[in-house]
C-alpha cells in the first residue's frame, strides 16, 4: 500500500493532558511514523505518515483525544512521505 504524509494541527485543550503521549501510543499501535510536539499557541502539531487506512484511523484517534483532553478541531493537509523511521515526541 502507498504511504501518505499528514501535517496535522490539533486544537482545543490538548496541552498538559497527556495528549502527546496518547498520540505516540496510537501512532505506535497503528504503525505510523513521524513526530508530535506542542506549539506556542496551545495546540499540538503532528507530522505523521503511514498507509491511507492507518492514517484515517489515526486522524479519528486524534479527534477523540486523550481522556483528559477536549479536542475542538483537527486540521490536516496531505503531502508526499518524508521517510520517518519512528514516531517521536519532540517537545
Amino acid at each position: 500500500m502507498d504511504k501518505v504524509h499528514y501535517n496535522t494541527l490539533v486544537k482545543g485543550k490538548v496541552q498538559g493532558v497527556w495528549f502527546r503521549k496518547y498520540t505516540k501510543d496510537q501512532a505506535d499501535r497503528l504503525g505510523i511514523r513521524g513526530f508530535v510536539e506542542n506549539d506556542a499557541n496551545g495546540n499540538v502539531y503532528v507530522e505523521a505518515e503511514g498507509t491511507t487506512d492507518a492514517m484515517d484511523a489515526f486522524i479519528e484517534t486524534l479527534k477523540k483525544g486523550s481522556p483528559l483532553s477536549k479536542v475542538s478541531q483537527v486540521l490536516y493537509d496531505i503531502e508526499s512521505p518524508k521517510g520517518f523511521k519512528e514516531f517521536k515526541i519532540i517537545r
